[in-house]
């Protein structure tokens, strides 16, 4: 009897992909979990960076040995070095293949991409989930002087040459690129996205808000805690809004969380409180006990142009309004959404009054509003869909 016929298929590498259990990255897994006529395998740390805790294999889903850290230094580099190998090796130990994918934000993963598509003879696609090295340099980790910068921009610029498609996820990286001389014919935009669906409580509100402690208006951020998250802005906005009936919750974890909790703690902040990450799972509970999702950058000009934040989506895809500090792109899909409020970076509090100022009808205008917007725009499901047309035009190219 004939069997059918292979499906296609495609090598992720995501150094921080995370399974749907567990905190972190979920974008790969719900992508390409979607994706019509391929399968697909996730080659990610064993380690998640923002929990601890191990990633076991599942279907579609395979870690790799990497070296643990816990601040910037030379142990995360030997972490970023020790998945890029793993990665390498176990992709050369795979069966066909017929497209690798690797996504940064660090470029070895890019590079260790790079080698199997030339060793297997296979066309190469790079995902820029941030645009790196500069916005290292915007933020003064380092300097154009330094030989590691410029072994970085020399990487990065040979990943672009030798990629087949290069997948962004911001309006503004695809005008650096283009800038930079990359051909846009080359270039496809794949924006980060959530759908509703996805976003369905488990619970009645009320059990949820008595699950999590919420006995007053909350909001609520939900990500990393890193020096581009730029929460000791939300520190000091919550010291201005402290006379509000406001509450806010910080939801997490990252090298920058001890130093805040300690700030948080010297201030006095008896309207600000932290929790540790958890599971992407569990994300609907939590928002759906809200009042506010809050998205926070660190006041970088590049955060304007050449970001897109899963945070923001999934607030929309719960149905929360939304408060931002990060005017641009981030800040025009608030205002096209009709979801919330943008304010520039140091205006949070005003952001805060504002949105207290609304009354219950308003609030849930702009989270129905937001909801809208997502399922015409930007949903997982239509971003699928724009991941299987290009697999589709680089396989028959190639």
């Amino acid at each position: 009897m004939v069997g059918e016929p292979r499906k296609s298929r495609v090598l992720v590498l995501n150094h921080f992909a995370a399974p749907r259990g567990q905190a972190g990255g979920t974008r790969h897994v719900e992508m390409f979990s979607r994706l019509e006529g391929w399968d697909h395998l996730i080659i990610a740390a064993d380690k998640n960076h923002l929990t601890g805790r191990t990633v076991f294999a599942e279907a579609g889903l395979l870690p790799v040995s990497t070296v643990s850290y816990s601040s910037n230094g030379l142990r995360r580099i030997l972490n970023w070095a020790s998945y890029s190998w793993g990665a390498l090796w176990a992709g050369l130990r795979q069966g066909k293949i017929d497209i690798i994918y690797a996504s940064s934000p660090h470029l070895l993963a890019g590079l260790a991409g790079l080698i199997l598509a030339k060793v297997r003879r296979v066309p190469f696609v790079l995902e820029i989930r941030d645009l790196w090295p500069q916005i290292l340099l915007h933020m003064g980790q380092m300097s154009e002087t330094q030989l590691i910068y410029r072994a970085l921009t020399r990487l990065e610029e040979a990943l672009y040459r030798h990629a087949d498609r290069v997948v962004v996820m911001a309006p503004g990286t695809e005008v650096e690129l283009v800038g930079r001389g990359i051909p846009a014919h080359k270039i496809v935009y794949i924006p980060n996205g959530a759908d509703p669906e996805d976003f369905v409580p488990s619970a009645e509100r009320a059990v949820l808000r008595d699950r999590y402690g919420f006995t007053r208006l909350t909001a609520v951020y939900a990500g990393a805690h890193g020096p581009a998250n730029g929460l000791g802005l939300v520190l000091a906005a919550a010291e201005e809004a402290a006379h509000l009936p406001l509450d806010i919750v910080l939801v997490g974890s990252g090298v920058a969380k001890p130093a805040l909790q300690e700030q948080a703690a010297a201030m006095k902040l008896e309207n600000v409180r932290f929790i540790d990450p958890i599971p992407k799972t569990e994300i609907a509970d939590i928002l759906s006990a809200a009042d506010l999702g809050l998205h926070i950058l660190a006041d970088v000009e590049l955060f304007r142009t050449a970001v897109s934040p899963n945070k923001l989506f999934d607030y929309m895809a719960a149905g929360l309004p939304i408060l931002t500090n990060s005017p641009g792109l981030v800040g025009d899909w608030v205002v096209s959404a009709g979801c919330g409020w943008t304010v520039t970076p140091g205006e949070l509090a005003e952001g805060l009054r504002a949105f207290t100022a609304e009354d219950e009808a308003g609030r849930n205008a702009f989270g129905q509003s937001g909801q809208d917007w997502l399922r015409t725009n930007q949903s997982r499901s239509a971003m699928a869909k724009r991941l299987a047309d290009m697999f589709a035009e680089v396989k028959q190219r190639n």
